[in-house]
């Protein structure tokens, strides 16, 4: 089978269950935004690959189930309303992420201001894909009521656990965070 099949020739593309819409629709602009959310933790994480040091293992860990709910995510944001979805975002993925990130969040140093986005190239482009996904957010808002609750909560909650992976990524690589000047 071929990668491209030319159908999107004339911008338009396929929703699941095979629905054509333009691809400046909603739905395609927020599970998009989510592919590019999803691309930039695996980029981030690539910086992690010649690095050395306690709790690695656990952080990629909890990415691959972090990246294979966003894929969810996306499956929610591409079907059209009245088909079934068939990968959910549950509440428990919701609450992994709280989890986790109440724990990581004990780890490192509280805030004492605003900090700047940067560090080690990971919490750089944690930081990053922290604003791609607020922008996900903001996408699946504006499908409006069709979409999933558990999606929103999910994107909201993501952004939160992306700042403090980042800073908890910078911290265990020793990387200072830079606040801003007053």
């Amino acid at each position: 089978m071929k990668i491209y099949t030319k159908t999107g020739d004339k911008g338009t593309t396929s929703l699941v269950y095979g629905e054509r819409v333009s691809k400046t629709d909603s739905r395609v602009e927020a599970y998009g935004t989510c592919d590019e959310a999803n691309s930039m933790i695996g980029l981030a994480l690539s910086h992690l690959n010649n690095e050395e040091f306690e709790g690695k293992k656990e952080i990629l860990e909890v990415f691959h189930r972090i990246q294979t709910s966003l894929f969810h995510v996306g499956a929610e944001l591409s079907t059209p309303v009245g088909k079934e979805v068939k990968w959910k975002v549950s509440p428990n993925d919701i609450t992994e992420l709280e989890q986790v990130l109440d724990k990581w969040d004990e780890k490192i140093p509280p805030l004492q201001n605003f900090i700047l986005p940067g560090g080690h190239p990971s919490g750089a482009g944690l930081h990053v894909a922290r604003t791609i996904v607020r922008r996900a957010e903001r996408k699946a808002v504006a499908i409006g009521e069709d979409v999933n609750p558990l999606v929103l909560s999910y994107l909201n909650r993501l952004s939160d656990f992306l700042f403090v992976a980042a800073r908890y990524i910078n911290y265990c690589l020793k990387t200072e965070e830079l606040g801003l000047h007053q």
